[in-house]
Parts: structure tokens; C-alpha cells; sequence
């Protein structure tokens, strides 16, 4: 049996061994650079990690400033607008109290005083505006009437409207100036004597005739006479409705001043007239202060 030389075997086996070495040494710089390569991978994650973080607390944060941001730009839109408000309030406020003034200084002052025996209206004062009051609308044709021509819109629709409800109204005195009503008063004084005649008709100056703003009412079927006008329908008509127009009666039953005149009405506006009215009061017992506040309104 053949024996083999050792020198054969051991050429065999370094072979082997070079070839392990090297696969070793292969396999252990892998292994390093495995190592190497997950030790940069961690440094990485880590690092992207850190700038995740940063950048999520950046975005925090620019939410943050941009709400505060939108807050305070929306405060100071708001205070803005209640600025503007406040400036259009106040402009508005202005603008109407300076209409209010033009108003004012367009109405003839003396139309919602109290003339009977309270004021006085001398010689010399005459309303600015009279017109003449159609003959349609007059009991005596022949005999001229006049009233305030910022009234008359109100007499003539009060006339109108009482026709159009199957009422007969006409006018039989207007306005008077501080002569006729003295000639008048004379004349009574005359025939019924100075207390009789102070109990139905004014001294001159105390008229409320010469504000042109006040007329006697008559209706058909009384021969003229002004007596007996309460007992009409056309009476019964002016006390439901003449507020509406802005009449008042200004002698009622028991008044302090004449006797009770049922034909005798003032035009004082209708808010004027209504609030007497719904408040079942007469003018003269109202006080001039709570009256005058109805003066800037007395033509609307």
C-alpha cells in the first residue's frame, strides 16, 4: 500500500489556510464597515431627529407669532372700525343736531305759544307766510279767508278727507291781524258788553287768529250761526280725527280762559296733536316747556 509523502499534505493545507485567512480578513473588514455604516446611520437619525425637532418647534412657533400676528391685526381693525363708528356717530349726531338748528331757525317761534291772556302778539307782528284759502273750501265766498301757508297742506287734506266721509266742513273765519281782531272785540264790547264780550272773544295781541295758524269751523244746516256746532256730526268727525291732521281744539268745556268754542281749532302739528290727544289733555294745560319741544316738528 502506497504511503503519501507529507510534503504533499502540507501543500494542500496551506492553500486551504491562505484561503480561510483571506476570507477571514474579508469578512472581519465587512464586518467594520457594517459597523462604520450603522454608526452613521445613527449619527444621521439622530441628527435628523435634532432638525426635525428645531424645525417643529420653528413651525410651533411661526403658528404662534402668525395668530398673535392676526389677533392683533384683528384688534386693531376692530378698534378701527369702532373708531370710524364712533367718528360716523358722532358726525351723524352732528348733522342732525345742525339740521335740527335749520329747523328751528325756520319756524316762526310764536306758533306754539299760549296767547289767550298768557302772551301777547303787538301791532307790529305778521305772520311771514298767508295765502288765501280757496272758496271751495269757505262757508261765506264772498268773504276772503287767509291762513299759514306751511298749514294749509294739513287744513286742506283734514277738508278733503272729512268730504271723502260724507262730513260738510267749511271754514268760516281764518286768520286776523292785530286791527281786525281789535275792530272785532270793539264791536262785541259794543253789543254784549265788556264781560260778555271777554268771555268768547280775545283783546287784540291775545288772538290766536292773528297767528294764522287757527280758523273757525262750520257745517251746513246752522244758518251761519256758530252755536249748536257741537251737536253735529261734522263736530263729532274733527274730535276723532283732527289730531290726525294736526288740529286741536283749543277752548274746550271747562277751560280757564273763554267759553267753550267746539268750532274753534289750532293747527299744532300733528305729533303735537296726537300726543294731546292719546293723552286726553288740552293744549293751555300743558306746560310751554314740553310744548316747545314739539316746535321743530310742527310742520312735518
Amino acid at each position: 500500500m502506497p504511503i503519501n509523502h507529507p510534503s504533499g499534505l502540507f501543500s494542500q493545507i496551506v492553500p486551504a489556510v491562505v484561503v480561510f485567512v483571506l476570507l477571514g480578513g474579508g469578512l472581519f473588514y465587512q464586518h467594520g464597515e457594517i459597523i462604520k455604516l450603522n454608526n452613521s446611520v445613527e449619527i444621521l437619525s439622530a441628527n435628523l431627529n435634532v432638525a426635525s425637532s428645531t424645525l417643529l418647534q420653528k413651525v410651533t412657533d411661526l403658528r404662534q407669532e402668525t395668530t398673535k400676528t392676526i389677533s392683533s391685526t384683528q384688534q386693531n381693525i376692530d378698534a378701527v372700525k369702532s373708531q370710524v363708528g364712533g367718528v360716523e356717530q358722532t358726525v351723524g349726531s352732528i348733522s342732525g343736531t345742525v339740521g335740527t338748528l335749520k329747523k328751528l331757525a325756520e319756524v316762526d317761534p310764536q306758533i306754539l305759544k299760549k296767547y289767550s291772556k298768557v302772551y301777547f302778539l303787538n301791532e307790529n307782528y305778521t305772520p311771514e307766510h298767508v295765502i288765501p284759502i280757496p272758496s271751495e273750501y269757505l262757508y261765506n265766498e264772498a268773504r276772503k279767508e287767509q291762513f299759514s301757508s306751511e298749514a294749509w297742506p294739513f287744513l286742506k287734506n283734514l277738508l278733503d278727507t272729512a268730504k271723502a266721509n260724507g262730513v260738510t266742513l267749511y271754514v268760516k273765519s281764518g286768520y286776523r291781524s292785530f286791527n281786525e281782531q281789535e275792530s272785532l272785540k270793539s264791536a262785541y264790547t259794543v253789543i254784549y258788553g265788556v264781560g260778555t264780550a271777554n268771555s268768547f272773544s280775545a283783546d287784540q295781541g291775545y288772538s290766536e287768529h292773528q297767528l294764522s295758524t287757527t280758523l273757525d269751523f262750520i257745517t251746513i244746516g246752522q244758518g251761519g250761526n256758530l252755536s249748536g256746532f257741537d251737536k253735529t256730526p261734522a263736530y263729532e268727525w274733527l274730535v276723532k280725527n283732527a289730531h290726525n291732521f294736526g288740529f286741536t281744539l283749543s277752548y274746550p268745556k271747562g277751560n280757564n280762559y273763554y267759553i267753550y268754542e267746539p268750532w274753534h281749532w289750532r293747527y299744532v302739528g300733528i305729533k303735537l296733536a296726537t300726543y294731546l290727544h292719546d293723552t286726553n289733555q288740552n293744549f293751555y294745560d300743558v306746560d310751554q316747556r314740553v310744548i316747545d319741544k314739539f316746535l321743530v316738528n310742527v310742520f312735518d
